[in-house]
């Protein structure tokens, strides 16, 4: 059996963006003293004059984009997620969402994948952060594919975005030749009739594996990937749960805020449904190898499988 092709979407970021400034010459990439890790170093040798680097200042770096939004220019904002999310909150707030700018946020190095770089590093708040915010447009990719189709859809939308990238190389799952990506509408990457498993970013790829686990134990699993938190497809979340009656939300962020929350939100507003949350359970995360922790917090296939196999006995 061949390999399966793993790219981190942190790279496919820094290649979109080459690709997308071949046909707008209004796109420019601002980035914090990170282009090596967030990838866009790979726009700044293609197109140097259209790169800026701002230094470890991320509220003056966003401050910077919505000027040259003000002018025309598509600016996308580089930093990982702590710093795009975090350290600049009030500048994404008030300079760029208020006034409903056109500038793109892309936040590298998310959830506790960053590995080695410890707690500090791994943002497992940003999706909470930036959904809360007024008109702001909240996109998580799965993988290479995905997140390529994100800058795009991204660029072509007139406001401010959001976009949430990995460190860490995950398989390429969207490469069937009819995958279309559209804001705001999910995909149905298995079909099921036991239980929905809705994940967002590397998490799908762990859901499609425990899926498979659960189909051992004669568990029939629909999977459901929402690359878009926000706006959130509503009607395929009421359609799975109204399928199945019992709902997972699986994602590489705090089960507070995320996409666990918002899926909850619907299904409280519209149709009552048990829901299980599967994330980060109200803890920081802690150094150490990706895969690892991944392991440790049961957010890989094995623990994403075990945890929805305790939920459903409980049912």
């Amino acid at each position: 059996m061949s390999e399966v092709k793993k790219i981190a979407t942190r790279e496919s970021y820094g290649n979109a963006l080459v690709e997308l400034a071949k046909e707008h010459d209004n796109l420019y990439v601002l980035d914090a003293d990170l282009a090596a890790a967030t990838k866009t170093g790979i726009f700044k040798a293609a197109y140097p004059d259209r790169h800026i680097d701002c230094g470890i200042q991320e509220a003056d770096m966003v401050g910077i984009a919505a000027g040259m939004a003000t002018t025309g220019k598509v600016p996308f904002c580089s930093s990982f997620a702590m710093f795009a999310a975090g350290r600049a909150y009030e500048q994404v707030r008030n300079s760029v969402a208020y006034p409903h700018l056109n500038v793109k946020i892309g936040a590298t190095h998310a959830g506790i994948s960053v590995g080695e770089d410890g707690a500090t590093h791994q943002c497992l708040e940003d999706l909470s952060l930036m959904r809360t915010i007024p008109g702001m447009v909240v996109i998580n990719p799965a993988d290479d594919i995905e997140a390529k189709a994100a800058v795009k859809a991204a660029y072509e939308y007139d406001g401010p975005v959001y976009l949430r990238f990995g460190r860490l190389a995950v398989p390429v799952i969207n490469d069937n030749a009819d995958y279309k990506f559209e804001i705001g509408k999910g995909l149905v990457l298995r079909e099921g009739t036991d239980v929905s498993i809705i994940a967002t970013g590397l998490e799908v790829n762990f859901a499609l594996e425990a899926a498979e686990m659960l189909a051992k134990d004669g568990i029939n699993a629909e999977v459901v990937n929402i690359h878009t938190i926000k706006p959130i497809d509503r009607e395929l979340i009421l359609k799975t749960a109204e399928k199945t009656g019992l709902v997972v939300t699986v994602e590489e962020h705090s089960i507070y805020g995320g996409l666990g929350s918002a899926v909850a939100e619907v299904l409280s507003e519209e149709m009552p449904t048990v829901v299980k949350r599967i994330g980060v359970n109200d803890t920081f995360g802690e150094s150490g190898p990706a895969v690892e922790l991944l392991h440790k917090y049961k957010l890989d296939g094995e623990g994403v499988y075990q945890q929805i196999r305790e939920f459903l006995n409980q049912e």
